[in-house]
């Protein structure tokens, strides 16, 4: 092979070893940062399997009215101005939805639930593509109606350090998304116009409500669910982050 063979063959190689992490650093995007809901980043379904793990018969039944309550209850306490975190929301859930199930919630049991809440890992697809957009120069924050503490021990749980930063807890208003004021704490702590920042939800419903509120906005619908009747239309529909990245780097 001639000295000038193997060069070219050798630098294909390494390029293309290398193609997608420069990529993302050659391409541009229309926004300057990602504003994620917690759930198109962190992965609750261990939650769910630990539930149904301890509570066989009624483990289903159990999952449906923890998950109903959950945001039934934030809501209901914004509307009757009788705030409380995220936290207290999802354990008064929890005792709500034994009691409607009729399962027996010993200590133990309801300590070992919401302690499963600080635990929480990312999803499969996820930490690749933060570390494209940390390349590309792209801020990624959390605005999540979880609390504080939440944030705090998932982002560590789930080695986010350096990947999706600030986390912006709806906490700080004593609201709830899709409250317009827990919104724009993204567009204060971000310091960007709304029309810069991308936002990212889990739910049809943050999307219909980050959309109200003039972002553009993006819907990981990972549970393939229908779009819901609120006179909203999202950016960008995907499966999972893999399909988000294609959508920020379309140009």
């Amino acid at each position: 092979m001639h000295r000038r063979q193997f060069v070219t063959l050798a630098l294909g190689a390494t390029l293309t070893g290398l193609a997608r992490p420069a990529l993302a650093t050659t391409i541009r995007s229309r926004f300057r940062a990602l504003a994620f809901d917690g759930f198109p980043i962190l992965d609750p379904r261990p939650v769910f399997a630990l539930a149904r793990n301890l509570f066989p018969e009624q483990g289903d039944a159990l999952v449906s009215n923890w998950r109903a309550r959950q945001f039934e209850y934030s809501w209901l306490r914004v509307a009757g101005d009788r705030y409380v975190d995220f936290w207290q929301v999802t354990a008064d859930a929890l005792v709500y939805a034994a009691r409607a199930t009729q399962v027996e919630l010993t200590p133990e049991k309801h300590e070992r639930l919401m302690d499963a809440w600080l635990r929480l890992k990312t999803w499969p697809d996820v930490l690749p593509v933060l570390r494209r957009f940390r390349v590309a120069g792209l801020t990624c924050a959390f605005l999540s109606n979880l609390s504080p503490r939440m944030l705090e021990a998932a982002t560590a749980s789930a080695g986010l350090e350096g990947l999706v930063g600030p986390a912006i807890s709806t906490d700080a208003v004593r609201t709830y998304k899709p409250d317009p004021r827990a919104y724009q704490l993204g567009v204060d702590r971000l310091a960007l116009p709304k029309e810069q920042i991308l936002f990212v939800a889990f739910g049809a419903w943050d999307a219909a409500g980050a959309k109200w509120f003039g972002y553009p906005t993006y819907w990981v619908n990972r549970l393939q669910q229908p779009a819901e009747e609120l006179a909203a239309t999202v950016d960008g529909e995907g499966r999972d982050l893999n399909d988000l990245e294609r959508f920020v780097f379309a140009g």
